[in-house]
């Protein structure tokens, strides 16, 4: 079983519009409103591959509701551990080229009894999964550390992790040695403190965030697809062009295929690949979709590896 961690879930709300331009008016299309998160929405590619997960969120507010509500139709198990204040909302627009803007609130501050409920529900689960996906930014009142806990409460337990965040959360993450961490390209530059403009910069990107501590690390280039890093090697995995039509979510896409093909045996060159698939088929796709296991396949084999 592959559990999920959203400690900083959403209502995302998404917006198509027909253009984004600088001033001058742009008329909304569609709009929707969804349960967000990354470990939410790593459950959701997981359960549609056929996968077990099981997701553990927190929940606040008026907002914390409505993400129940949600949550209800989503059709893998959920783990809510109740906090006083609402969770945040999140605002996404996007118009038909694929161009998108995103709102994110900072989210809820947590109390230490919180923090310590949701740490008590992860261990609770850890005897039933395989792999800890830990997912998402980190609320005010979490300390960096917190990720870096559990990535060693897993590690104590047998069970692989995946960390996929961005500042202290990723730093202090990443030196507490996860199975894999999947930064994207702005995630790693600000990690790094440096402009990763090419393939050189990738490469050296994904080496240094390897000898900082993970034990591999998937460097998600968006449509240019993922690179990977282990054991000394580096693998390159290249998309066919597509017509892009919402690229929102495409990372979660491509985290959690990874994971579900690891534990389907697939080795690590095979797994980046079933990621990067799956990260672009969704892509193709209106508002905030995922690619059925279907529709990855279609674009599975038209993913170009090439080791560096």
């Amino acid at each position: 079983m592959i559990l999920t961690l959203t400690v900083n879930p959403a209502i995302d709300r998404n917006i198509v519009t027909d253009r984004l331009v600088f001033e001058d008016r742009s008329y909304i299309l569609s709009t929707s409103e969804s349960a967000g998160g990354r470990g939410i929405n790593a459950s959701c590619v997981i359960q549609a591959f056929g996968g077990q997960t099981r997701a553990i969120v927190t929940s606040g507010g008026k907002t914390g509701a409505r993400l129940e509500q949600y949550l209800c139709g989503y059709g893998f198990p959920v783990e809510i551990v109740r906090i006083r204040n609402p969770i945040r909302t999140n605002l996404t627009i996007t118009d038909k080229t694929g161009l998108t803007i995103k709102l994110n609130e900072l989210g809820p501050r947590l109390s230490r009894s919180e923090l310590a409920r949701l740490e008590q529900a992860v261990q609770t689960h850890l005897q039933e999964a395989s792999w800890l996906m830990l997912c998402g930014s980190l609320p005010p009142g979490v300390p960096g550390s917190f990720y870096a806990r559990l990535i060693e409460a897993a590690r104590a337990r047998g069970v692989r992790t995946l960390l996929d965040t961005d500042g202290e959360g990723l730093q202090a993450g990443i030196e507490a040695r996860p199975t894999v961490v999947t930064p994207n390209q702005q995630e790693a530059e600000r990690l790094l403190n440096k402009a990763l403009l090419t393939r050189a910069h990738w490469v050296e990107a994904a080496e240094r965030i390897r000898r900082l501590g993970a034990e591999s690390v998937v460097l998600s280039l968006g449509s240019r697809g993922a690179l990977g890093a282990q054991d000394q090697r580096i693998v390159e995995a290249v998309p066919p062009a597509i017509e892009v039509v919402c690229p929102i979510g495409a990372g979660d896409a491509l985290a959690a295929a990874f994971v579900w093909a690891m534990t389907e045996g697939k080795d690590f060159a095979s797994a980046l690949r079933w990621g990067v698939a799956a990260g672009t088929a969704s892509a193709r796709l209106p508002g905030l979709k995922f690619a059925t296991l279907e529709q990855t396949r279609e674009i599975y084999n038209d993913v170009e590896l090439r080791v560096i």
